[in-house]
């Protein structure tokens, strides 16, 4: 289906990498990664109250048709101020989005017009449209009409009379115009779903018959064939479903694809073509369809790929090398790409070959069959290029904006999300920075820089490839640190145009000694490694030495203590209803493995503990299809290792339940010698299985799938705690198995440990109302001018015995409160006086020591987590006793952060002890 003027597509294709070309329309944005050329951020657009069905473009001049009664600027609801009639018609400005003087009535004697196709004669004068409609703004038509452009008129002596809707259009260099639909007849002359006429209006010989609804039509860039798609299986008695190449003179048929080369479910519903090529957009009901894009050659018109997405393709529209689509794909794990997931709506591809590139704006479902986009455009005014998209959607990247957007050329002023980062410390002379990869919806290219210490000067500098649906972990190690000595880590993110903002401050005690646990594990080849320790958002760190993060779903309880392995950090809360983890990185399957976690549940209600799944989505309808390689927990604790499928399972399931409240250490192995499940260090069951599942996939914990396992429990979630999770690629040894477990619950376990403990009590006093108690708010303020004072009391452990204080963080987080940050900076000092929450004022406010324990620089962020390291030296005398610490400024620029009492636990303020062996 034509898209754009003949002549301009002419034009982007020698501008076509593929064709060897050097020449472009207009300069791509700096800032996407090629070949994409548009950037993702949508423009201000005039809208429709109804579907837009089709889009053309002349001269700078977009034309919209379908079905609505008016329009709107951007920015306003439905009937709003500046709204204007527009039955089933707008034109508009490509560069501005603003309408322009073109005003038509598409309308029917009776029944509801529409205008289902648009298509511009090359010569740039004739705007043919088709639809169902019998009138032009009092013009008499019936289902097609020609306006002369430049006077926006409908030609009266045009009138072909098709006898039912006119879906598709399409013309040809010498005029021809093309026509698909659900017609039979075309001025009383039979012609069955496809007709060709002259640009006069009269019908021509040519004649492609087919026994079911034409869709698209398409002439190839030669003008020598046509490609028609619809719903059909016989062109001209010829078998040749949804798709055939058709000769332009007579309409024979050159090329067929007999039933079978498509399903019989799945139907064209768009075709694009230029001379790199011919390209189809595919939608299928039902098990087993093709709802995707394929590639045919220019000349042979063989398949030269297919992709395998699910979700209704609508629309193409070629630039530059590269083919743009409108579906609700929702997925496309067939092809190695997002398993089944929430719906994406706009993608890009090389027109050589399916792999999604870096290019995912997006829309909502919106009216009509909730199907998104249904028309996309190339229109080119003042040297730049733009993209038309219309539709049903009522979003645009999340913000309202009804059935029209389009996207340019540059420049690009979207930044990448800014890093989830974390850091720790469990070997000597290093420190380890990881980071999830940043979403950029129109750049996979980004570079990130890590700070160190508040300093302006990155101390590291990486760029690495990412997808918006696959943001895989980077890490670096910080071998410049002094034992003892706490280091701070923000990073930002760049496209090379716009750079993130800086990541939260996270912390970290370069270790004095080696953690005897991580090392076991990282010696024997743990590939993924989640030990559970961050403090808030969706990204869980992989410790192993490789890349595998994981994300967290539904915000699980962060930080829970007593950790698994002591002085191991913290562990993992799970809800049992909708909390879990997964794998960022899609893997290939599993041979031997071993999948190995340390769980606490009281549970009785079972749930899936860790396995293996080809999805990663959350709530029902998007849990794995396949899942196996899995241990769970039935509802009377008994704990199960599974691989297989339905009728071919094989399972061990222990005797004994482990709901008992208490840690234990599971280990599950498949390998040469069969599977075998370990629980605290000993073989619980074993058999000669050596088969799994084949299937790519990703690790999940805490939830999947568990329909027809044995015992099955009632939940698919699991309820507990979950700690130092680990996979490996190999089949671990009874006597590995039984050394984790060892050192675990060892006194070797862990060489040092770490303590966090919440504010007993804090309030703040405010030198503006100097008799006012603020103990019970849920904020905590800090200024300098017209003073604010917040204090904090902990009651600080005794170290334990042979260890000694190694490192010291107060962990904050400002609130929701619009100036909640600041640009100053703050200092944490010792209280040298009495108070408590309940009674201090500003007027009886203690006295404050001259220490500065730790500094706060430029907490500029709201609802942002914030660490500030302390000097283990001022604290090490406080240890074993209840103190407090002051929050004091200078500056004039407001603190607000969450106090105790506010209601999300991992809100409050803490203190983070380490120790370690002295």
């Amino acid at each position: 289906m034509r898209r754009a003027g003949r002549a301009l597509l002419s034009a982007l294709a020698l501008a076509a990498g593929l064709l060897g070309g050097t020449a472009v329309t207009a300069p791509q944005a700096a800032a996407v990664t090629a070949p994409v050329a548009f950037t993702a951020d949508d423009l201000d657009t005039w809208q429709t109250n109804g579907i837009v069905w089709a889009l053309a473009e002349s001269g700078g001049t977009v034309f919209a048709g379908g079905t609505f009664s008016t329009i709107r600027p951007p920015g306003v609801a439905s009937g709003g101020a500046g709204t204007r009639s527009a039955v089933n018609f707008a034109a508009f400005n490509a560069a501005t989005g603003a309408p322009t003087s073109c005003s038509l009535s598409f309308t029917r004697t009776s029944g509801t017009a529409t205008v289902r196709a648009l298509a511009v004669a090359p010569d740039g004068e004739t705007l043919y449209a088709g639809g169902y409609f019998t009138a032009v703004s009092g013009v008499a038509v019936n289902g097609l009409t020609a306006i002369d452009i430049d006077t926006c008129t409908a030609r009266a002596a045009f009138n072909p009379a098709f006898n039912a809707t006119v879906r598709a259009l399409d013309v040809a260099p010498d005029g021809t115009v093309y026509a698909g639909g659900d017609f039979t007849t075309v001025r009383g002359t039979a012609r069955a779903r496809f007709a060709a006429l002259t640009p006069a209006g009269a019908l021509t010989s040519w004649t492609a018959d087919a026994d079911l609804s034409g869709r698209a039509v398409e002439v190839t860039a030669d003008g020598q064939r046509v490609a028609i798609g619809g719903d059909f299986f016989s062109v001209n008695g010829t078998n040749s479903h949804a798709l055939a190449i058709t000769d332009a003179t007579t309409g024979a048929v050159t090329q067929a694809y007999p039933s079978g080369f498509f399903p019989n479910t799945s139907v064209v519903k768009d075709i694009t073509a230029d001379a790199s090529g011919v390209y189809t957009a595919h939608e299928g009901t039902g098990g087993g369809v093709f709802d995707g894009r394929a590639a045919f050659e220019p000349d042979t018109f063989a398949q030269r790929w297919r992709d395998t997405c699910l979700g209704a393709t609508q629309a193409l529209q070629l630039y530059q090398g590269v083919i743009y689509s409108g579906s609700h794909a929702h997925d496309c794990s067939s092809m190695g790409e997002y398993p089944n997931v929430e719906r994406k709506h706009l993608l890009a591809q090389r027109v050589t070959d399916p792999t999604l590139l870096a290019w995912a704006p997006d829309t909502n479902e919106g009216t009509g069959e909730q199907l998104g986009p249904r028309a996309l455009t190339l229109a080119n005014s003042g040297g730049s290029a733009f993209l038309w998209l219309a539709g049903e959607f009522t979003t645009v990247n999340g913000s309202a904006q009804q059935s029209l957007s389009r996207f340019g050329t540059g420049p690009d002023t979207g930044s990448p999300s800014t890093p989830a980062a974390w850091v720790s410390s469990d070997t000597p002379g290093s420190v380890n920075v990881r980071w999830q990869a940043s979403q950029d919806l129109d750049d996979g290219n980004l570079t990130y820089n890590v700070y160190r210490n508040g300093s302006a000067t990155p101390i590291h500098t990486t760029t690495a490839y990412s997808l918006p649906w696959e943001r895989p972990q980077l890490s670096w190690t910080d071998t410049s640190v002094t034992a003892g000595t706490t280091y701070s880590y923000r990073i930002t993110a760049s496209d090379g145009a716009n750079t993130s903002a800086l990541s939260t401050a996270r912390s970290a005690t370069a270790a004095r000694t080696a953690d005897a646990y991580a090392a076991a594990v990282r010696g024997d080849g743990a590939s993924l490694y989640w030990r559970y320790d961050e403090s808030s958002g969706t990204f869980a760190s992989d410790s192993s030495g490789g890349d595998d993060g994981g994300a967290y779903v539904s915000s699980p309880s962060y930080r829970q203590t007593p950790a698994a392995v002591p002085g191991a950090g913290t562990a993992l809360g799970l809800n049992g209803t909708s909390e879990y983890v997964y794998s960022e990185k899609r893997h290939a399957r599993p041979g031997a493995f071993t999948a190995e976690t340390w769980i606490r549940t009281t549970t009785t209600s079972g749930g899936r503990i860790i396995g293996f799944g080809d999805n990663f989505g959350s709530g029902q309808g998007y849990f794995s299809r396949n899942s196996d390689r899995l241990v769970y927990m039935t509802d009377a604790g008994q704990l199960g290792f599974g691989t297989g499928r339905f009728g071919n399972r094989a399972t061990i399931l222990s005797s004994a339940a482990y709901n008992d409240g208490a840690w234990h250490h599971v280990a599950a192995t498949q390998g040469p010698g069969g599977m075998a499940l370990y629980v605290d260090g000993v073989p619980v069951g074993s058999n000669t299985v050596t088969t799994a599942l084949n299937y790519t996939g990703f690790w999940r914990v805490g939830a999947d799938t568990l329909s027809g396992w044995p015992s099955n429990p009632t939940s698919m979630f699991f309820a507990g705690t979950v700690d130092e999770t680990a996979v490996y690629p190999s089949a671990l040894s009874a006597a590995q198995v039984a050394q984790h477990h060892a050192l675990g619950t060892g006194s070797g376990g862990g060489e040092g440990s770490s303590v966090t403990v919440g504010a007993a009590e804090d309030s703040y006093v405010n030198g503006s109302a100097t008799t006012t108690n603020y103990g019970t708010s849920t904020s905590l303020a800090v200024r300098g001018s017209a003073a604010y004072l917040s204090y904090l009391r902990f009651a600080l452990p005794a170290a334990p015995s042979g260890t000694e204080l190694t490192g010291a963080v107060l962990r904050l987080r400002t609130t929701s409160l619009g100036t909640a940050g600041s640009a100053d900076s703050f200092d944490v000092v010792p209280v040298t006086g009495d108070w408590t929450e309940a009674d201090v004022t500003y007027a009886n406010r203690p006295g404050l020591s001259s220490t500065v324990l730790g500094t706060l620089a430029a907490p500029n962020a709201v609802s942002t987590d914030y660490e500030v390291p302390l000097d283990t030296g001022g604290l090490s005398s406080l240890l074993g006793s209840t103190s407090s610490v002051a929050l004091t400024s200078t500056g004039a620029d407001a603190l607000w952060l969450w106090s105790s009492e506010v209601g999300t636990e991992e809100y409050r303020p803490e203190l983070v002890l380490t120790f370690s062996p002295s």
